[in-house]
């Protein structure tokens, strides 16, 4: 039966003894979802061996609706390979009054919100931010995350202007809010994380590209966290 976490207590008594799984990719993926999920379980069998992770992995996913292709046809699949459960996160009505309505719920055991997630960060502020990188020393961890994905859709936008296109679609915001949350949260109610790519090369204008921002915030390690995708 799933469990609705409804605060901040018991996100962190249910989840933490997890290790969290993130996927990330395009939600529109023409390409065969099984051969990419085998390729993608591969690659984390090797890497949570050289991690030496122990604790029992749960995968988080982030309110994709199903579809045949794409990024929650992969998740499935690769959640199959491994034998995992899932944890979902949603946004809240208010920010997206459809996405927790049209969500994947297959096989899921937990479900939590956007701003849930914010609380947790806010909560873990000051452990969370790594040494030398505190400048702006007061401010929550969740407003500074949230100014650097705005600084980067600023950036991004200039960058389509100039090559004569168009800016971002305004609900861009919300889901790099949604991603970059979700796995700075999950790994701070958990001590670690793995984050999947489903491609070689992110498209750079994508949600997925919004990565980037956790890495330069140093909240994720490239070397720990990220597992490339490789065929």
């Amino acid at each position: 039966m799933m469990m609705i976490l409804t605060n901040t207590h018991s996100i962190q008594s249910t989840l933490s003894p997890f290790h969290p799984l993130l996927i990330e990719g395009p939600s529109k993926d023409t390409r065969d979802p099984s051969q990419v999920a085998a390729n993608i379980v591969s690659n984390l069998r090797r890497h949570w061996k050289e991690r030496g992770i122990t604790k029992p992995i749960l995968l988080i996913t982030q309110g994709d609706p199903f579809a045949e292709t794409g990024i929650s046809a992969i998740s499935r699949r690769v959640a199959e390979e491994l034998g995992l459960k899932r944890c979902l996160v949603c946004l809240d009505a208010e920010i997206d009054s459809q996405h927790s309505v049209l969500a994947d719920r297959h096989d899921v055991l937990y479900e939590l919100k956007y701003s849930q997630l914010v609380d947790v960060l806010n909560d873990g502020s000051e452990k969370q931010m790594p040494q030398g990188r505190n400048a702006e020393s007061g401010r929550l961890l969740a407003d500074r995350l949230t100014d650097a994905i705005d600084d980067r859709i600023s950036y991004k936008n200039s960058k389509r202007k100039s090559m004569g296109n168009e800016p971002l679609a305004s609900w861009c915001r919300n889901y790099a809010l949604l991603q970059e949350f979700t796995k700075c949260a999950f790994k701070t109610i958990c001590g670690e994380v793995t984050i999947a790519h489903t491609v070689e090369k992110v498209p750079e204008f994508g949600v997925t590209s919004f990565y980037e921002v956790g890495l330069h915030m140093g909240l994720i390690n490239e070397d720990e966290d990220m597992v490339a995708y490789s065929s």
